[in-house]
């Protein structure tokens, strides 16, 4: 059974009482000390919840994930790179996948001939 806080409204004093939630709220209440029945008043709390852990919030998800970032190079193909490489110089191989986007279009190859 919940616990409700009233105010009393002449002298301000507060008591916790016990209800159920299909009891109606209080409009009068016997004081403690004096044993007079006056009027008292619903003071509403904050809830006492604690939301402990992840996943929680929108956000909280977004540090778990790789972070992904897409280039472009001069060629239109755009280049993923699933974690950040470091690399020596221009030209040099790192560990991502190229896909081509079929809208650009694509430098053609030179193709070399042999003669036996």
């Amino acid at each position: 059974m919940p616990t409700y806080v009233y105010k009393f409204v002449d002298s301000g004093e507060t008591i916790e009482v016990q209800q159920a939630f299909t009891d109606e709220s209080l409009t009068e209440y016997v004081h403690p000390q004096s044993g007079e029945l006056l009027p008292v008043k619903k003071v509403f709390q904050p809830v006492g919840v604690t939301f402990k852990g992840s996943g929680f919030f929108k956000t909280d998800n977004r540090g778990s994930q790789q972070k992904s970032s897409t280039k472009t190079d001069g060629s239109g193909a755009s280049t993923t790179e699933s974690a950040p490489s470091k690399s020596s110089g221009e030209g040099a191989a790192t560990s991502s996948s190229t896909s081509k986007d079929s809208s650009t279009p694509t430098k053609p190859v030179a193709a070399t001939s042999t003669t036996d």
